[in-house]
């Protein structure tokens, strides 16, 4: 039965591809339509939920550490203007390195809990896939984003002091820095982010090459960094190395700002873009 999914799925989306390769012959320049950027998306989510869990809990373990690349260079950029400029312009100045993580995760296409939100809630909506098996994938993705993101934590927490990129009181500057604001706070800025990421995913799906691809992250996830809205995976990160060197971070801290920007995300991405985007576009998209 799997196997039948699996090359149900691999059908459409080569019938998709050939017909956005034919839409685009006579006219290179011509984009996709929102049909086929939805059912393409559809496409893709339906893929993922076909694979076993121990792949999906791989990849986005690997998302987890791949995006640790961003936060060392958050820290990097921290410690080298710290003392030099005021620490509110460090932090607008760290939404130019910011985006090297979601780069790497998202061209490696690997599994980061909110890139893929409303990618795996599409075929939910559409009928494909329960709710139930939603909330399956959701925690194994969510499990691997975290641990990953925990490693490379602790990794860079030490390789970074012994290579004097930045010091103790960085790492406690930028964990303290993401926890300091109350529930309502952290909530709203990360549905803000969700909704962010997943038009980040929404608008890689329309793209033709590599270089827009590229654009679309680092302009979109630069927003993010610049105005601070509460990613919860990098933030992941970014508080858990705080605990480990703040007297400011507790894992009840540590726990709440978490949970907070987890579900924020979700909801950002769910409702504002899956939902929205399928109630918009739906009518135009032909699914068997």
């Amino acid at each position: 039965m799997d196997s039948e999914k699996k090359q149900k799925n691999k059908d459409e989306q080569k019938k998709v591809n050939e017909e956005i390769e034919n839409s685009g012959s006579n006219d290179s320049t011509k984009t996709k339509t929102h049909g086929e950027i939805l059912k393409q998306q559809i496409i893709e989510g339906c893929e993922t939920y076909d694979r076993s869990s121990s792949s999906i809990l791989l990849s986005s373990f690997t998302a987890g550490l791949e995006i640790g690349f961003s936060y060392l260079m958050i820290c990097s950029v921290f410690s080298f203007f710290q003392g030099t400029v005021a620490e509110a312009t460090i932090y607008k100045l760290i939404a130019f390195v910011y985006p090297i993580g979601f780069i790497l995760v998202v061209l490696g296409q690997s599994i980061l809990f909110t890139e893929q939100t409303s990618l795996l809630t599409l075929p939910v909506l559409s009928g494909s896939r329960s709710v139930l098996s939603l909330f399956k994938i959701w925690g194994l993705v969510i499990l691997g984003n975290l641990v990953g993101g925990m490693l490379i934590a602790l990794t860079l927490s030490w390789i970074g002091p012994n290579l004097g990129l930045f010091e103790a009181d960085t790492i406690a500057s930028i964990g303290e820095h993401y926890a300091d604001y109350n529930f309502a706070t952290i909530l709203v800025s990360a549905i803000l982010a969700g909704w962010l990421m997943g038009l980040l995913s929404w608008l890689v799906t329309s793209s033709k090459e590599t270089t827009s691809e590229i654009i679309i992250i680092y302009l979109i996830t630069a927003v993010m960094g610049f105005t601070g809205l509460h990613h919860s995976i990098i933030g992941n990160i970014e508080i858990f190395a705080g605990m480990l060197v703040s007297s400011e971070i507790d894992f009840l801290v540590y726990s709440k700002t978490l949970i907070t920007a987890l579900l924020g995300n979700a909801l950002g991405a769910a409702i504002f873009v899956a939902l929205l985007k399928y109630r918009a576009f739906v009518f135009n998209v032909k699914m068997p």
